[in-house]
């Protein structure tokens, strides 16, 4: 059956994640706190399940944005590693990479190069990944974000209102990103075909298979079945 639409995945697979701005926040808590022995990997990991444990639980009439989140869940890592660092001074600095962020090279040569209609998936919040997009004029037939649907990727609720807008059924249309589990995850527990963007090589786990992987966005307009799924 020919593809008719590409779901694509936005922060980390079109253009850089948020990476090293988290790295820098982490270095600046670990001087500002009084704890010994404390790295900036393992404020990272503090940070991240803080994170993680609230954007779980994130949905319907309990959905937080992509913002709030963020806030929430580095004022308790600053609480806990005791740092007398603003929450909302380095979460700004989160912030303006969403709206601002590198666009990969690969991503460009697949926007004009590809034909087939484009929808945006992603958990950024809408007015953020709205002024990334337009900073790269990206040719786009819609953008759908977390506050749309109240719920977060991996969940099926992205997906399911992605086919409602564009009226296609789940073997009409691929989705593309570079995370195993929002991604990849996401698109196979709605029956969608999924292509995992791996740019750095990763070793697959095995416990989630893609259906493709390429190593740069431009490879996916090279999958020879691409027309055929």
């Amino acid at each position: 059956m020919t593809i008719k639409a590409i779901f694509l995945d936005f922060y980390g697979t079109v253009v850089h994640e948020d990476g090293e701005i988290i790295s820098d926040i982490c270095r600046q808590i670990k001087t500002n706190t009084n704890k010994e022995e404390v790295t900036s990997s393992k404020i990272g990991g503090f940070w991240w399940d803080e994170f993680y444990n609230l954007f779980r639980e994130s949905y319907g009439d309990s959905f937080l944005t992509q913002r709030e989140l963020e806030r929430i869940s580095l004022r308790n890592t600053l609480n806990h590693y005791s740092s007398t660092l603003k929450e909302n001074e380095l979460s700004e600095m989160l912030f303006n990479h969403w709206m601002k962020p590198a666009i990969f090279n690969d991503s460009l040569e697949f926007f004009k190069e590809n034909t087939i209609p484009i929808y945006i998936l992603s958990n950024i919040d809408r007015s953020d990944i709205l002024k990334a997009i337009n900073l790269h004029q990206l040719k786009l037939k819609e953008v759908i974000t977390s506050e749309d649907v109240k719920s977060y990727k991996p969940r099926s609720e992205m997906f399911t209102y992605a086919l409602k807008q564009c009226n296609l059924s789940r073997k009409e249309v691929i989705h593309v990103g570079d995370s195993l589990s929002s991604d990849v995850t996401g698109a196979k527990n709605v029956g969608i075909k999924s292509v995992w963007v791996n740019r750095s090589n990763k070793k697959h786990n095995g416990k989630v298979q893609p259906d493709f992987m390429v190593t740069t966005l431009a490879d996916v307009l090279k999958i020879p079945t691409l027309v055929k799924i």
